[in-house]
């Protein structure tokens, strides 16, 4: 949830790095005026970003909380303001506001666990800052399998940090596809949710997906097949999230609110959610 009155009130960030990730994607690094991380925050919250007389948008914070120095959001072009940011230079000033929602149970659920992460396209994004967390703190937690597809090998976002860096640790291993195939491509070809069920992980693992919602429908509903219960899988809703303070309404499901009940939720609760998710 929103921790204070602070979280309301933007501060000036600046762009200090631009790193592009894929064709439509771009890893903006920012920090505040006075060169420093703009706040705290938890793995799996979110922060408002905006272009003055352009507009704003909530996004997931993509950098561990381990990462003091600075913060990153990796951003898919796919409207007015993502179209802005994708235009702007290394320098440019920004407003950024924060910290939002509920992040991921990395320091209860997921202590002593096997985690399992599932993520499809820009879908990883969200689930970089959990997963660098846990890499940060490698001892409180079991095994680590990590399930990453995208449409093509282009489309594969920190790929390089998942190949020069996840890959080598000790304790994790990296599953990839693609949706079709391709001439540089010698990985695995298929689905992200069809990949899943073949790999016959073991059920006792904590998974965490997030993707297209029709990705994360049939991969939780895969997972359902192999064993797990859905009470061992979480997702992130936060695309639903526009003012991230529970006063526009404009994320709300039934009974809950995305932005102060999630994003985070353990799938067993969204059973409690009405059909239109």
């Amino acid at each position: 949830m929103v921790n204070s009155k602070d979280s309301l009130i933007p501060c000036l960030g600046i762009v200090t790095d631009i790193r592009v990730d894929t064709p439509d994607v771009k890893t903006f690094r920012v920090v505040a005026s006075d060169g420093r991380k703009p706040f705290d925050h938890m793995p799996g919250q979110c922060a408002m970003l905006s272009i003055p007389g352009v507009g704003e948008a909530i996004f997931s914070i993509t950098s561990s909380p381990t990462n003091t120095a600075y913060m990153e959001f990796s951003i898919k072009k796919c409207g007015c303001l993502t179209e802005w940011l994708h235009m702007i230079e290394v320098g440019q000033m920004i407003t950024v506001r924060g910290p939002y929602g509920r992040p991921f149970p990395v320091d209860s659920a997921f202590l002593g666990k096997d985690l399992l992460f599932i993520a499809g396209g820009i879908g990883l994004a969200p689930l970089r800052s959990v997963i660098n967390y846990c890499r940060h703190y490698r001892k409180r937690y079991g095994s680590i399998d990590i399930v990453y597809g995208a449409r093509t090998p282009s489309d594969l976002v920190d790929y390089q940090e998942i190949v020069e860096e996840w890959s080598k640790d000790d304790g994790i291993r990296i599953h990839l596809t693609v949706d079709r195939e391709a001439p540089e491509w010698t990985g695995h070809v298929g689905f992200v949710p069809d990949y899943v069920k073949s790999l016959h992980f073991d059920t006792n693992k904590t998974a965490v997906i997030c993707g297209p919602p029709i990705m994360i429908k049939y991969t939780l509903q895969g997972l359902c097949e192999l064993g797990f219960d859905k009470k061992q899988v979480y997702t992130t809703m936060e695309l639903r999230m526009k003012c991230g303070i529970g006063k526009c309404g404009r994320c709300n499901i039934g009974s809950k609110y995305v932005c102060k009940d999630g994003p985070v939720f353990r799938c067993d609760e969204l059973e409690e959610l009405p059909d239109e998710y």
